[in-house]
């Protein structure tokens, strides 16, 4: 079921539907809204597809993904290969990742957040310390 603020946020993207797929970093699902996944793959479709690696890459990052839309109860029924995918048993955790969702198991989203606490403070300096080509340091 998806929560009564999600999709308020969510209520301008909801008629033309979403992709959800597999995540290619992390063992949770990715909900892509139409318009997010279109920009995507007209990314995808640059590459040139008579280079192998680029070949295995497309058949890797579209495998398992499938249409989905909200029923008429605000439900998002996830297919049985992506449920398996990502482990998913009973809680779930919706979680933004900027332009998509992120849909976890919620003991894996847990697990994940903890693992990552450590070198957090790293990633972020390393991610998002050079935005001042300026400062010299």
């Amino acid at each position: 079921m998806m929560p009564v603020a999600v999709k308020k946020q969510l209520q301008s993207v909801l008629q033309e539907g979403f992709v959800l797929k597999r995540s290619v970093f992390q063992p949770c699902l990715e909900l892509y809204p139409m318009s997010e996944w279109n920009a995507m793959m007209q990314s995808v479709n640059k590459l040139n597809r008579f280079k192998k690696k680029n070949n295995d890459f497309i058949r890797r990052f579209t495998a398992g993904v499938k249409m989905v839309d909200l029923d008429v109860t605000g439900r998002l029924l996830i297919p049985k290969d992506l449920h398996s995918f990502a482990g998913i048993s009973k809680e779930i955790v919706l979680a933004s990742a900027v332009n998509i969702i992120e849909i976890w198991d919620k003991d894996k989203y847990e697990k994940a957040i903890d693992d990552a606490t450590g070198d957090f403070a790293d990633l972020a300096e390393e991610v998002m310390g050079n935005t001042d080509e300026d400062e010299i340091s």
